[in-house]
């Protein structure tokens, strides 16, 4: 799409998921969120669950953008690009999760040289990594299947994730569960993520390998949307479409949860559904609004985060570990940067209140990174993986 033709609320709903990726992941206390700021512990669906599917889903409208500028030929500078890019941030994911364990290293008195060659135990993959792998999937696929047989594979795809699930224990917490299993095989336990679940603790990895075929399929429908938007000049007639799809895919996900639960934790085939469904339905309120109706005043702080979106997700990863490792003295103890601005500064100004100063917290987090990417967005420097 040209820049006269492009849709500002397509840039915004990927600022807001950023943002939301951003506060959710940064609270003054783990042990202090509002409920609506948690992920389900297993089954469920909060509305912080909905922020990583709605940006893999933003992913899927941007690729067809991105990939009809090259009329979906598989050539080899098409090919390059994909690989590149898929390359890069995966890698972007692995040094991330390598800083924290160096930062935390340092901090904790293991020697430099064994803090740097850390590798033995780093977490593969996580959100990073599973974004490389849909998108150069994803991509690939856009181009080699025709875009009419493409919902049949995304079904196909649900399905046999949707069987695997049932006949392999996915719905359990356990490591009889498939996903545990393959995980186990291929990465190994010192590279996957532990999660807590009904007080047992086990080394679960909510981005495992098996669960990410099914955010392939969800990035596919994001890629169908971006189809659908192209291929429809109208905006009215957009809006119209996508409230449908989403009406469709949202319901068709709650009522099919009764035998699938809804799980973001395994990417049940009823997350992808009504996330994605949702997703849709939002992307067609915000055309309305914006694009439509004119009312952008109010998404000018979203601006920030959308045209960067990667770049400010890696942003608010770094400095989440920068103030959650580096260490100073404080009284007769050592606190860390973030500890102390939680409990001595958040906690001061909210009287005490412990779960309304984590918010506090998180959401000034959220503005120290606006700032950054204000500089950005002011100075138009767009910085692309």
């Amino acid at each position: 799409m040209t820049q006269s033709k492009r849709l500002l609320a397509l840039d915004i709903l990927r600022g807001i998921t950023i943002a939301g990726m951003i506060m959710v992941n940064n609270p003054g206390s783990w042990a202090h969120i509002y409920p609506p700021l948690a992920h389900a512990e297993w089954n469920g669906l909060t509305p912080t669950d909905l922020v990583f599917p709605f940006f893999m889903f933003i992913m899927g409208v941007s690729t067809y953008f991105s990939l009809r500028k090259y009329e979906f030929r598989g050539s080899w500078p098409t090919y390059a690009k994909i690989l590149r890019r898929s390359v890069v941030i995966f890698l972007i994911g692995m040094f991330i999760a390598w800083f924290g364990l160096l930062l935390r290293g340092i901090c904790n008195d293991v020697a430099f040289w064994d803090a740097v060659m850390s590798f033995d135990h780093i977490r593969i993959l996580g959100v990073m990594p599973r974004l490389a792998i849909c998108y150069c999937v994803g991509s690939l696929l856009g181009i080699w299947i025709n875009h009419k047989y493409l919902p049949w594979t995304i079904a196909g795809i649900l399905i046999i994730y949707a069987v695997l699930l049932i006949f392999g224990n996915g719905f359990e917490f356990s490591d009889s569960n498939v996903i545990s299993i393959v995980d186990h095989k291929v990465l190994g336990e010192k590279h996957m993520y532990a999660d807590t679940v009904g007080g047992v603790r086990l080394h679960f990895d909510p981005e495992g390998l098996l669960s990410t075929l099914p955010s392939i399929a969800h990035m596919l429908i994001g890629f169908m949307c971006g189809r659908m938007i192209i291929t429809t000049k109208d905006n009215n007639l957009r809006i119209n479409r996508l409230f449908i799809v989403g009406t469709i895919l949202t319901f068709a996900g709650f009522l099919l949860s009764y035998g699938l639960p809804l799980n973001k934790k395994i990417w049940s085939p009823t997350f992808v559904l009504t996330t994605c469904g949702l997703a849709a339905s939002f992307l067609g309120l915000l055309i309305w609004i914006i694009d439509i109706k004119g009312y952008r005043r109010w998404c000018r702080f979203f601006e920030a985060f959308g045209i960067n979106p990667l770049f400010m997700y890696c942003l608010g990863a770094i400095l989440s570990i920068l103030m959650g490792t580096i260490r100073f003295s404080f009284g007769d103890g050592v606190i860390s940067v973030g500890g102390w601005c939680y409990k001595e500064l958040w906690m001061t100004v909210c009287c005490g209140d412990e779960t309304l100063a984590s918010l506090c917290f998180a959401l000034a987090f959220v503005f120290v990174n606006w700032l950054i990417g204000l500089i950005l967005y002011k100075k138009h420097i767009y910085i692309k993986i």
